[in-house]
């Protein structure tokens, strides 16, 4: 489980397909204590398992992990390679601050970058979305966005698809992998855990009827 509160950007130093897996080395600034086997790490939004890890010269680690073709299919890793940034935070332990929201890793669909508008010193970022993820979006609600905790600002229809709207400080521009994207890149997403089993009442309510 994560909150959604990026700790590092790492770099992905390569890429390869092996027995229908494809792994993953990523490097980070994390101390190699911080790292063990089998341990999950948030990856821009996709919770992986570390199957191999070490120390780097720079005296941060290295990792790897390996995603299945399903997970390829539905997330941005499937156009991961070498040199590609990421979102990393690290599981939250017993104890451990939420500052954002409960996120889980599990991507439930990608969305399109349709607009970046300056705001001050801001950015109004807006993402066209699946009609199916809609139900789970209100305004002033919580949205994992490539691994971060982002509040939606907006929601709404325009010439048949559905999109919401968030804003992004000049911080969080800055220290995560949102301040290098441009219109048309496809962005991991997962709705709130609360938004959704909240939809799912409301469905078998509606049966019940």
């Amino acid at each position: 489980m994560f909150t959604g509160l990026v700790t590092d950007v790492g770099r992905v130093k390569s890429v390869e397909d092996i027995n229908g897996l494809r792994r993953v080395r990523v490097e980070g600034a994390y101390p190699v204590s911080a790292i063990q086997m089998g341990a999950s790490i948030e990856h821009s939004g996709v919770c992986l398992t570390v199957v191999e890890f070490g120390p780097t010269e720079s005296g941060g680690s290295w990792w790897v992990v390996e995603a299945i073709p399903e997970t390829l299919s539905r997330t941005t890793l499937g156009r991961w390679m070498a040199g590609s940034r990421v979102n990393l935070e690290l599981s939250l332990k017993i104890g451990d601050e939420l500052g954002g929201h409960l996120v889980y890793g599990h991507v439930d669909g990608l969305g399109i970058v349709r607009s970046i508008t300056p705001d001050g010193d801001s950015r109004r970022i807006k993402v066209e979305i699946a009609e199916p993820l809609a139900k789970f979006l209100a305004e002033k609600g919580s949205i994992c966005l490539d691994g971060v905790s982002l509040t939606v600002s907006a929601v709404g229809k325009s010439e048949g698809a559905d999109w919401f709207e968030v804003a992004i400080i000049p911080h969080t521009w800055q220290v995560t992998t949102l301040g290098a994207l441009t219109p048309g890149d496809r962005v991991n997403l997962e709705v709130d855990m609360l938004a959704r089993y909240v939809a799912r009442m409301l469905e078998w309510r509606q049966k019940a009827d």
